[in-house]
């Protein structure tokens, strides 16, 4: 009876929605359960579904939910942003603003683009890197994820791999050929690629978070910027989850590297529909009006979207000499408990961590390091962990291959309940174990 409500509108929703949902993820197959909670609020750290269950949330819609639902700056500025119209459809202030602060943030870009998603923003990049270069193929990584444009979902991570595969159908033999792959980390075989091939872009996640949250390294960065400049291949970086997640300026700030371009999303919303893309002004300027490459929305820059960004971000410079620390001290805290508890039941894992972002691996292997390691590592596990978990009280990311956010809401308070409940869990994992 504790999610009653909740089926009973997934029946419904089978029926006018494919699947019943409008986002793979949220179905919740992967953790084996036949139907999803159906949220109908959050405040704070928390949100209460439609059977009134309220739940300590990791998931914060992503990522953008840095400041936790409903946090009162945004609702204010997005409340006196509806009251002078939702929708123009020709520019407003407003987007100019929230341009000047993306920028302030981020020295890699002289101007910037906005879109209505993260999706629309990687498309574009990777228009405009073809556009500049006059070169057609792009090279990707296995598990990164870069939304779902048809280039962008070989061989790619999130949703797919929850689902068990990696490529969707849909796809033309065509962009197949323009899209390369390789492994993540392996920067021989990148060279190799460069070699022979003229590529347009590299495309990567600084910090791949789509195949559960990989620990990246500086020296494989440095060198892919090294020889995507050699080749004239342009150096994307996908920091639709990366950016202002980990530091004001996303990765690029933390391993100091410069890419030429950027794709943003996700918090730059404050929860609303919103991406965006940036670089280097003669890259940018190959953009319609004034240049050939051409990209469009109606709702770009929505003014919505646009003051709830302003919002976020201005809370977050203002607050940046402390702010994230606070946030990596939270995880810290949490995933330092974890562990003990792992120790505890004789449960292995691994956790793989950066900032306010945090994945458990159920695996024997010490390092989580590769697509493949994350495969492997073991599913059944992490569903007794999410079921355990939700049944009382507290939300995961309903995949083992996504990571967990925490937000400036969430009080010690919170992690020392989240505690309890994942020592709960690890109790059952371990009498599963001995079982088998």
């Amino acid at each position: 009876m504790r999610y009653e409500k909740s089926e009973k509108i997934y029946e419904v929703g089978k029926k006018v929605i494919p699947g019943g949902v409008n986002s793979p993820v949220r179905a919740f197959h992967s953790v084996d359960r036949t139907f999803p909670i159906f949220i109908k609020s959050g405040k704070e750290s928390k949100v209460t579904d439609e059977d009134n269950n309220t739940y300590i949330d990791y998931i914060c819609s992503w990522g953008p939910l840095i400041l936790g639902h409903n946090h009162p700056e945004v609702n204010k500025a997005v409340k006196e942003s509806l009251e002078l119209g939702s929708s123009f459809g020709l520019p407003t202030k407003r987007e100019i603003e929230l341009a000047e602060l993306v920028i302030k943030c981020y020295p890699s870009m002289d101007m910037v683009r906005f879109t209505t998603s993260g999706t629309e923003a990687t498309m574009a990049a990777v228009r405009v890197a073809r556009g500049f270069t006059g070169r057609n193929k792009i090279l990707k990584f296995h598990g990164c994820y870069h939304g779902h444009s048809d280039s962008l979902l070989v061989s790619s991570g999130s949703g797919l791999l929850t689902d068990g595969y990696q490529d969707s159908n849909g796809i033309t033999d065509g962009v197949l050929k323009d899209t390369l792959v390789t492994d993540f980390g392996d920067i021989k075989s990148v060279i190799k690629i460069l070699e022979k091939e003229n590529v347009a872009c590299v495309i990567i996640e600084p910090i791949p978070a789509n195949m559960g949250l990989i620990n990246t390294k500086k020296e494989f960065l440095k060198e892919l910027r090294e020889v995507c400049t050699k080749y004239g291949t342009l150096l994307i970086f996908d920091e639709v989850i990366s950016g202002f997640r980990l530091a004001l300026g996303g990765a690029q700030e933390i391993f100091e590297i410069t890419p030429d371009i950027t794709t943003l999303g996700k918090i730059i919303g404050g929860g609303y529909p919103v991406g965006a893309f940036g670089g280097r002004r003669e890259i940018m300027e190959m953009i319609a009006p004034i240049g050939r490459v051409y990209h469009a929305g109606t709702l770009s820059g929505n003014p919505i979207a646009v003051s709830a960004g302003i919002a976020v971000l201005t809370h977050l410079i203002n607050k940046k000499e402390v702010f994230y620390k606070e946030l990596e001290k939270k995880v810290d805290y949490l995933v330092e408990k974890v562990v003990k508890l792992s120790i505890k039941h004789e449960v292995p894992i691994c956790i793989n961590k950066i900032g306010s972002l945090f994945t458990i691996f159920f695996t024997e292997k010490n390092e989580v390091v590769t697509l493949k390691d994350s495969i492997e590592s073991n599913t059944s596990h992490y569903s007794l962990y999410f079921n355990t978990l939700l049944d009382n009280g507290v939300v995961a990311p309903p995949s083992k291959y996504e990571a967990h956010f925490i937000s400036s809401a969430h009080t010690y308070e919170d992690l020392d309940e989240t505690v309890k409940i994942i020592d709960l869990a690890f109790e059952k994992i371990s009498l599963d174990m001995k079982k088998n």
